[in-house]
């Protein structure tokens, strides 16, 4: 993930320093609204841990670290506003329907209430992409966006808040005579981090006698390469 970090900050600087040099390119034919349909490889890395302690016998720590790889769609409407005859700013939103999942599993083979899930999807950015028109039908852009995401779980755990972070990609769209366009991106998003608490009873049968508490924690990065197809009015 930093070596994807480090190729977008090297790519944002490629762009800043492409604009003026494009002085022949018209930004008129990118300007305006649009509205667009995304097919991505959305790959989601969780770098999770459960820490239990018992009434009885102190605690344990338990890490995992879980990846997910899947083909989601989404889409994006936006509006690019022009600075000048070679660059625009974008402004818009996007919606990605990708779902992952971290599911932690009880080492107590009679306590099936401790297994939890945390499942993360509804994933939406509000975006801004400052944009370098190269010629009259493609540009390059990178794109710096808040991000936000449900959470569900499942379990004798308590619901966290949903996530939010930020996100960062690089990206080309080429309009067509017609108003049609085709963007393709590849980025990624680092949320904040997830935490919530359980409380398990231990004993068979279940009398409370020995109480178990875990709290659980995960740090969800997600990355994604993705395909656009939309149109400009």
């Amino acid at each position: 993930m930093d070596k994807l970090k480090t190729t977008l900050i090297a790519a944002c600087s490629s762009v800043l320093a492409s604009v003026g040099t494009s002085s022949l390119a018209d930004s008129s034919n990118f300007a305006g609204p649009y509205i667009g349909l995304s097919i991505s490889g959305y790959g989601a890395a969780f770098d999770g841990r459960a820490v239990s302690t018992s009434s009885n016998s102190g605690g344990t720590d338990n890490s995992v670290q879980v990846g997910n790889v899947a083909g989601v769609t989404g889409g994006e409407i936006g509006y690019s506003v022009p600075l000048g005859s070679a660059f625009l700013l974008d402004i818009g939103a996007s919606y990605l329907a990708g779902e992952s999942k971290l599911h932690y599993v009880s080492d107590d083979a009679g306590s099936v209430d401790a297994d939890v899930e945390f499942k993360v999807d509804e994933h939406v950015t509000y975006y801004i992409a400052p944009t370098v028109v190269l010629s009259d039908t493609s540009s390059l852009y990178v794109k710096v966006g808040l991000a936000e995401a449900d959470i569900g779980v499942k379990g004798d755990i308590t619901t966290p808040a949903n996530l939010s972070g930020q996100t960062w990609a690089i990206g080309t769209r080429t309009v067509l005579q017609s108003g049609i366009f085709i963007r393709s991106e590849a980025g990624y998003t680092e949320y904040n981090g997830i935490n919530a608490t359980g409380t398990t009873a231990n004993a068979t049968p279940k009398t409370g006698t020995q109480q178990t508490t875990t709290s659980y924690s995960a740090d969800p990065t997600t990355a994604y390469g993705q395909i656009s197809l939309g149109f400009r009015f």
